[in-house]
C-alpha cells in the first residue's frame, strides 16, 4: 500500500506555459532537497481553462493536472486542492519559483503544532526604484496584518474545515484565505494556533505586471480600483478584471 505523500504543491495556472516550466524547475531541486524523499512531495497544476500546452507540460513534467473550466483563480485553487493527497496542503503562483530548502523549512514551521497556516514569503525577480517603494509600502502592512505571500502552507484538514478558497472572489481570495484560517486556528479544535513564516525560504515572483504597466502602477492603478469599490462596484469590478484576468 502506497503511503499519503507528506506534501500536496498545488499550482494554478492560465497560459503560463512560457512560466510554468521554471517553478517546475525550481521545485524538482527543492524535491531533491527535501530529507523526507522526493516522493513525499506530489505536484498538481489547477490548469484554468487554459488554451496553451499548460496542461500538456505539466503533464509531461509527471505533475497531476485538475482541469478546471471556471475561469477563477480561487476556483483552480480549490480544484487543485481536491485532488490532493498530502497532509499539508502548499499552494504557489506559476509564475514564480521556489527556495532550494522550501519543504525542510515548512516541515520545521510546522512542527511546533503552533501554526495553522503560514507562508514563505516572497521577493521579485528584478529591482528598481518603483518596485522598491511599493516593497517598502507593502512590507510593514503584511507584518502588521500578520498575512504574507509566496508559498501558503496549512494542513489539509485545516484546509477542507473552512471551505477552501473563497470561490466568490475574484481577487484577493488568497487574503481572504489566509484571514478564515487564523480565525479557525483561533476558534477550532485545536485552538490558540496562529499565523507564521517558514524561515529563509523566500519565493521569487515574475514582475511582469511592472514590465507591462510600469514599475511604478502600484500608485496609481490600486488607488483607481479602490476609488471605483467606493463609488461604483460595476466599475470596480471592470477594472479589477482587466488588471488580473484580461491582462494577457
Amino acid at each position: 500500500m502506497n503511503q499519503a505523500p507528506r506534501f500536496s504543491l498545488i499550482i494554478p495556472a492560465y497560459n503560463e506555459s512560457a512560466r510554468l516550466p521554471l517553478l517546475l524547475d525550481s521545485v524538482d531541486v527543492a524535491r531533491a532537497h527535501y530529507r523526507g524523499g522526493a516522493a513525499a512531495i506530489e505536484v498538481i497544476v489547477g490548469d484554468n481553462a487554459s488554451t496553451d500546452a499548460t496542461a500538456e507540460i505539466a503533464l509531461q513534467r509527471g505533475c497531476q493536472v485538475a482541469l478546471v473550466e471556471k475561469r477563477n483563480i480561487a476556483a483552480a485553487r480549490n480544484g487543485g486542492a481536491a485532488i490532493a493527497q498530502g497532509e499539508i496542503v502548499c499552494f504557489i503562483d506559476a509564475d514564480s519559483t521556489i527556495h532550494i530548502n522550501t519543504f525542510n523549512a515548512i516541515d520545521d514551521a510546522m512542527a511546533s503544532g503552533k501554526l495553522v497556516v503560514g507562508a514563505t514569503g516572497v521577493r521579485p525577480d528584478r529591482w528598481s526604484m518603483g518596485i522598491f517603494f511599493t516593497w517598502l509600502v507593502a512590507t510593514p502592512i503584511t507584518w502588521l496584518a500578520a498575512v504574507d505571500a509566496g508559498v501558503i502552507f496549512c494542513h489539509r484538514r485545516d484546509f477542507a474545515a473552512i471551505g477552501g478558497y473563497d470561490e466568490s472572489l475574484r481577487y484577493a481570495e488568497d487574503i481572504q484565505l489566509l484571514r478564515m484560517l487564523k480565525r479557525h486556528g483561533r476558534e477550532g479544535q485545536q485552538p490558540g494556533r496562529k499565523f507564521g513564516r517558514a524561515k529563509h525560504v523566500l519565493a521569487i515572483t515574475s514582475m511582469r505586471k511592472y514590465d507591462k504597466h510600469g514599475d511604478w502602477h502600484y500608485f496609481t492603478i490600486m488607488p483607481r480600483i479602490g476609488f471605483w469599490l467606493l463609488v461604483n462596484h460595476r466599475r470596480m469590478k471592470k477594472e479589477a478584471d482587466a488588471y488580473w484576468y484580461t491582462d494577457r
